[in-house]
This record gives structure tokens, C-alpha cells and sequence, in this order.
């Protein structure tokens, strides 16, 4: 089962705003890992509280938000950003 990723645009300024080598990182392992996955939630941690509808990914100190609808087979990466400032 190949699940299809998708950037918000919120999550494409980010990557664009950050360092080369860490958003081809954060992208290498979404395509890489994610992408690929039977179920993409073995490798995240669900979100509590007003979040808890999303899904968290570790690459490095940066955390990817994501949304995954089943029914579409669609992770929508919703955020990105450095683990001090991706949750406020």
C-alpha cells in the first residue's frame, strides 16, 4: 500500500525557510518511510489535547505535523518546524 503525501502550504514555507540539508532530509524520509509504510502510524505518535486529530513524525530536533486520512490513503503534512516552536 503506497500512501500519498501531500504539503500544506504552511509546511511548503517551512521547508522552504530552513537549511537545504534538513528539508531534503525531512522530505527523503517522508518519501522514503512514511510513504511506503503498511501503516504510517507505527513509526508516529499520536497527538494529544487540540491536537490529538494529528500525528507526529521525529526527524532530528524537527517534528512533522501530519493529518492521515485512511479512506483517501493521503498523509497531509500540516506542519513542520524545530521541536521549541512547532506545537504553539
Amino acid at each position: 500500500m503506497v500512501w500519498t503525501i501531500s504539503y500544506s502550504e504552511r509546511a511548503l514555507k517551512s521547508l522552504r525557510k530552513m537549511d537545504k540539508q534538513n528539508a531534503r532530509r525531512i522530505v527523503d524520509f517522508m518519501d522514503s518511510r512514511i510513504a511506503v509504510a503498511t501503516d504510517p502510524r507505527q513509526s508516529g505518535k499520536p497527538l494529544k489535547g487540540e491536537l490529538g486529530e494529528f500525528w507526529r513524525y521525529r526527524v532530528g530536533d524537527y517534528r512533522i505535523l501530519c493529518e492521515i486520512r485512511d479512506d483517501e490513503l493521503i498523509i497531509l503534512v500540516t506542519t513542520i518546524g524545530h521541536r521549541r516552536e512547532v506545537y504553539d
